[in-house]
């Protein structure tokens, strides 16, 4: 028989009666911006993550993920395996993956809910510094692999950022945004939290390429390592996220190897 999540192409009930038709359904994300509502299943003894969407800017998302996640791969990104039609929308099927989002909806928006001790954001900037460059190196890897394979991060934040505070393994999910690049945009501005997003992203007609990405890679370090951040990689991180395109790294490779270059090296 074919697996009720991975080798179907449609069925024919709403998506909550029928993943409760095959498993048990033990998370439920609801409060997502996009209108999407995700869920964590256990089918046949192996949870997954299921995202699904019943229209508008959600199925638009939910379009762009699967056009993404069909051709990208890496190991700290869950993998895609498979997606379906619903009597109500479109759903998409990864691999669930243990650990925590640093900024959860559910816990609120804004400094003042990231400043709650029992904030995942909190916690992890209370991390040895080690480890929260471990997490950042992460996040770069994944990046550098997303522009060699011809794509621009549209959308990135603390929001994707999913870390496991028990084994510290760093991964990344709800790159829904993510698309083919350069592109100009057509729009008033992209999707995206402005603590993170390059100028050039707030404006009509503006390019977005490897260079916009270089800026989001800049603001990741100085959003999750705040005062922690050495003179050193500030002014690293700082020239990445200049509001000038021409003063920023030419690409990413080159900023990831300044950042490597200004960190400290573990035991030194």
């Amino acid at each position: 028989m074919p697996h009720p999540l991975t080798e179907i192409d449609r069925v024919d009930q709403g998506i909550e009666d029928y993943l409760a038709s095959i498993g048990e359904v033990f998370r439920a994300f609801r409060q997502q911006d996009s209108g999407c509502i995700s869920y964590g299943v256990r089918v046949q003894g192996r949870p997954w993550f299921v995202k699904h969407a019943g229209g508008g800017k959600g199925l638009e998302e939910v379009r762009s993920s699967l056009g993404f996640h069909t051709v990208f791969r890496h190991p700290a990104v869950p993998a895609l395996r498979g997606s379906f039609t619903t009597a109500d929308g479109l759903a998409i099927v990864h691999d669930w993956v243990g650990g925590e989002v640093l900024y959860p909806a559910e816990l609120g928006r804004g400094d003042e809910a990231r400043r709650r001790p029992e904030h995942p954001s909190a916690r992890f900037k209370a991390l040895p510094l080690p480890a929260i460059l471990a997490a950042i190196d992460t996040i770069y890897d994944v990046h550098c692999e997303v522009t060699r394979q011809g794509f621009v991060a549209v959308d990135f934040y603390d929001g994707c950022i999913l870390y496991d505070f028990e084994t510290g393994a760093t991964r990344l999910c709800d790159l829904d945004n993510y698309r083919p690049g350069p592109f100009i945009l057509e729009d008033e501005r992209l999707p995206g939290s402005t603590r993170f997003m390059a100028p050039e992203e707030l404006a009509r007609g503006s390019l977005i390429d490897e260079c916009t990405n270089v800026y989001t890679m800049g603001r990741t370090a100085l959003v999750l390592l705040e005062d922690r951040i050495t003179p050193t990689m500030g002014d690293v991180a700082r020239r990445a996220s200049d509001p000038v395109r021409e003063r920023r790294y030419a690409n990413v490779a080159d900023f990831v190897d300044a950042w490597r270059e200004a960190t400290p090296r573990q035991g030194a």
